[in-house]
This record gives structure tokens, C-alpha cells and sequence, in this order.
């Protein structure tokens, strides 16, 4: 697959799970967490299974190795992941929640780099640090005293679990696409994921994911099937086939957007944007464009340089 078709399925992802954001705040009003998240991988493996069999797509024979390998990719990326993000947000703001997933793209291309036995170039710690930065903008509004403020509390060291987990999927991710196209890969690990969040609502009696979904009202269904279906099927296809084609460290950078895209979708729903966030969302952008802008430059000086030499 050619690199700009790959770059904008990261952009599509990145939309995906940001517009995920302000509409699963709309559904959270009428279910739990972690029926949201259940529902959430429900709907998306249904569809996927659904797409295989319209399509008579067959899941690549593998070891029982490779499997249980599989299965621990996507019990803790996913099913870790969404338990621990859902249940640290019942004791911290939303805020603290995604300044914590913010510190994601660093932490996968530490763990890239510890895996790889390889060191980070100094473009890419340029890339995480101005992306970063858009990122802080964005979530903060440029209001440095929620960053001096911040307090820890156990819902930010849940979420900070939750975090690490997701780096750790993305990685582990990058080490064994070889074995399934992406399709059947994001299938195996939803469905994992989807096991492991059902057996954590076992031992949840205040969790009823089926009552909470048949008296869902209009909008929050609706909202919960775009989250299934666009904000999960689709996120996590282009997601995989990015991690597959750029690698973790540098997919990974991609994940910078997502706030800039929920910030995008919950100002068309009516909330406000400043012109910090603004600012912010274009920041983000030049960390992600800067090898295009580098390499721009370059051919540029290379260009005037040698009309100079021809002159």
C-alpha cells in the first residue's frame, strides 16, 4: 500500500477516535463505562464477523502459540485499556484523563526504541515534543495552572495503567501484523478484548450492559452504533494497517491528533473552541508535518544553491 494511502488511514483513525470522545459523553450519560465499552467491541465485532462472511474472508491458520499470543495482545491493549480508562474517569476529571493518554506516542516510541534495542533520532524527539505541546494546548486551552495544579489521585494512576497498556498493544502490534492482514487481526484482538471486558462485568453487579442498551433513547443508540461501527471498525483497521506499514514509534505520532479531532467535532456540536486550542491544533500539525517541511526546505536551498553555482 503506497505511504500517502497509509497516511490517510492514520488521519481517518485519529478522526474516528476523536469524534469518538463528545458522543461517548453522550452515551455515558445513559449506561456505564464499561457497558459502553462492552457494547462499543460487541457491535464492532459483529460487524467484522458479518464483513468476513459477506466477503468468504478466512482467518489465516496460525500456532496455538501465535494465538495465545494474540489473545494476551488484545485482552491488555483493548479490553486493559478501556476497563482502566472508563474506571479512572469515575475518579478524575477528563482533564487529568487525557493529559495522561497525551504522554501515549512518547511512551510507545520509549518502548519501540527498549524493544528494538535502537535509539530515538533527534527528529523524532522534535516530532513528540512540538506534538506534545499542540496537544497540551488543546486539552488545557492554554490555561498553564491546570498543568501546575494537577493533582494524582487513583483514577489517574488507573488511567496511567490503561495508558501503558495501549503502548504496549501498539508495540506488540508492530511485532506480529506479519502474521494476519489487519482485518483479521483487529478481529482476534476485539474479540479478546471483548472476553476480557465481559468477564470483569461479571464480577460487577452494578453493571447491566442489557438493560442499559434496550431502554437506550434514540440518539445515544445511534451514538453508540457510530462508536461500534466508525469509531471502532474503522479506527482499528486504519490503526493496524498503520502500525503494519510505519511501525509503532512512528503510527504512534498519529495518535497526537485525536484530541485535535475531538476538540473539531464537539465545536460542531456546539461547544466552544478557543483560538488557544486553535493554535494548538496547528502546532500538533507542523510536529507531524515537519519531515514533509524538512524535506521542502531542503529542496528548496538545494534549488536556489544551484542556480546560484549555474549563475
Amino acid at each position: 500500500m503506497k505511504k500517502n494511502a497509509i497516511i490517510v488511514m492514520m488521519l481517518v483513525c485519529a478522526f474516528s477516535w476523536g469524534s469518538v470522545f463528545p458522543l461517548a459523553k453522550v452515551v455515558l450519560q445513559d449506561m456505564s463505562g464499561l457497558s459502553l465499552s462492552i457494547w462499543r467491541f460487541a457491535i464492532a465485532v459483529s460487524s467484522l464477523l458479518v464483513f468476513m462472511y459477506i466477503t468468504k474472508k478466512r482467518i489465516v491458520s496460525l500456532s496455538l502459540t501465535q494465538y495465545l499470543a494474540l489473545a494476551v495482545i488484545g485482552s491488555i491493549g483493548i479490553g486493559g485499556l478501556n476497563f482502566a480508562l472508563f474506571s479512572g474517569l469515575e475518579h478524575t476529571s477528563a482533564t487529568n484523563g487525557a493529559l495522561i493518554m497525551a504522554l501515549s506516542p512518547i511512551v510507545t516510541a520509549l518502548l519501540a526504541a527498549i524493544v528494538d534495542q535502537t535509539s530515538l533520532r533527534k527528529l523524532q524527539l522534535c516530532q513528540l515534543g512540538i506534538a506534545l505541546s499542540g496537544v497540551l494546548l488543546v486539552i488545557t486551552k492554554g490555561d498553564l495552572n491546570s498543568l501546575i495544579n494537577l493533582t494524582i489521585n487513583r483514577g489517574d494512576v488507573t488511567i496511567l495503567i490503561g495508558m501503558l497498556a495501549w503502548s504496549c498493544y501498539t508495540v506488540c502490534a508492530s511485532k506480529v501484523s506479519h502474521w494476519l492482514a489487519p482485518l483479521e487481526f483487529s478481529l482476534i484482538t476485539m474479540a479478546m478484548g471483548l472476553t476480557t471486558l465481559l468477564i470483569i462485568s461479571l464480577f460487577r453487579a452494578e453493571v447491566t450492559p442489557w438493560e442499559s442498551f434496550i431502554t437506550l433513547p434514540n440518539f445515544s443508540l445511534a451514538s453508540l452504533i457510530y462508536i461500534g461501527v466508525f469509531g471502532t471498525v474503522v479506527g482499528y483497521l486504519c490503526w493496524n494497517s498503520g502500525v503494519k506499514a510505519f511501525g509503532s514509534a512512528k503510527a504512534s505520532l498519529y495518535f497526537n491528533l485525536v484530541p485535535v479531532f475531538a476538540a473539531l467535532v464537539s465545536a460542531l456540536m456546539g461547544q466552544a473552541v478557543s483560538a488557544i486550542q486553535l493554535m494548538g491544533m496547528c502546532v500538533v500539525l507542523t510536529g507531524l508535518m515537519m519531515p514533509t517541511l524538512l524535506r521542502f526546505i531542503n529542496t528548496k536551498y538545494a534549488a536556489v544553491t544551484a542556480s546560484k553555482i549555474k549563475s
